[in-house]
């Protein structure tokens, strides 16, 4: 298996409490699970170290514009319970679950806006539901 591309990625986000509420429950269907926390730092993993952190911000953060954060979902169950949560605690859809045959006959994706303004999506190229 080839080297992964990064190591972890970090968001900034103003409500740390809020944000792992939201996080909590996008990136569980998607298997991803809480490493460890404290008053600064929220971390996640799917079977390595850190692999996504949120850290907490003093100032509000300012998500880059046409930026996005895409994680692998296991099915396209998954990717229609990461959307359905993800509006639930608070996100705001950006693109409802379905098939985008402009990227490939297969990914199968949705889009969300996090409670901080960053753009999040789950994905699957599996045909499983």
């Amino acid at each position: 298996m080839p080297d992964p591309i990064f190591d972890h990625v970090s968001l900034a986000v103003i409500d740390l409490d809020r944000s792992r509420r939201f996080y909590d429950a996008v990136l569980a269907p998607l298997g991803v699970v809480l490493l460890s926390s404290n008053e600064r730092i929220v971390a996640y993993h799917r079977g390595g170290s850190d692999e996504f952190l949120l850290i907490r911000s003093e100032t509000r953060p300012v998500p880059l514009q046409g930026s996005h954060f895409c994680f692998v979902a296991p099915s396209r169950a998954a990717v229609r319970e990461f959307h359905r949560v993800g509006i639930a605690a608070g996100g705001t859809d950006d693109g409802p679950p379905g098939l985008r045959p402009q990227y490939s006959p297969d990914y199968y994706a949705a889009f969300l806006v996090d409670p901080d303004g960053h753009r999040i999506e789950a994905v699957t190229r599996s045909t499983e539901e």
